[in-house]
């Protein structure tokens, strides 16, 4: 073999193993006032403006170009499926800021009726933070969807004043 094929054969070899390693992203950190940011003085409503399921940008059907979600100082979260028809129940739920032990920043929901609703075996869930602003909440986990394969979902929310463009896109 000449020298060219050899080096052909070792860059090949060191792209495609260099490729496979997939580094994990530092965690975000989250602003010192991210209670506020999230539930507002009291009370705030976050809107559903973009979702992506395993990177590829999701349609929204009318559940969830409806779909609300209200995050309380007081550690309570709810939503409003119950108000639209086929949308599924409402849920309620108590919320908290969560680190886990390698820094990264989770909303974790706990109750009961989050094991009925998002078909867990355990009556909480973690919601990785990715961004928190005044006007953003980007929150990513984990779900299995119907034939159990797991799934990577990423929601962008926006206060439920914001005007979104192009939220019911359609292929």
């Amino acid at each position: 073999m000449n020298l060219k094929v050899i080096l052909l054969y070792f860059a090949i070899i060191t792209l495609s193993t260099s490729s496979c390693t997939k580094e994990k992203k530092a965690p975000y950190i989250i602003p010192e006032h991210a209670i506020t940011l999230i539930a507002g003085d009291s009370a705030k409503v976050w809107k559903l403006a973009k979702r992506t399921n395993n990177n590829v940008r999701m349609n929204m059907g009318d559940c969830f170009l409806s779909y609300r979600a209200t995050y309380k100082t007081d550690s309570i979260m709810y939503d409003n499926n119950g108000a639209f028809r086929d949308c599924g129940e409402t849920l309620t739920t108590n919320w908290a800021l969560y680190e886990s032990d390698d820094g990264y920043p989770y909303i974790k929901l706990k109750g009961e009726q989050l094991k009925k609703l998002m078909h867990l075996d355990v009556d909480y869930k973690f919601f990785k933070i990715l961004d928190l602003s005044e006007t953003q909440m980007v929150l990513e986990f984990r779900h299995k969807q119907f034939s159990s394969k797991e799934t990577t979902i990423v929601d962008v929310f926006v206060p439920d004043s914001v005007s979104i463009k192009d939220r019911d896109f359609h292929w």
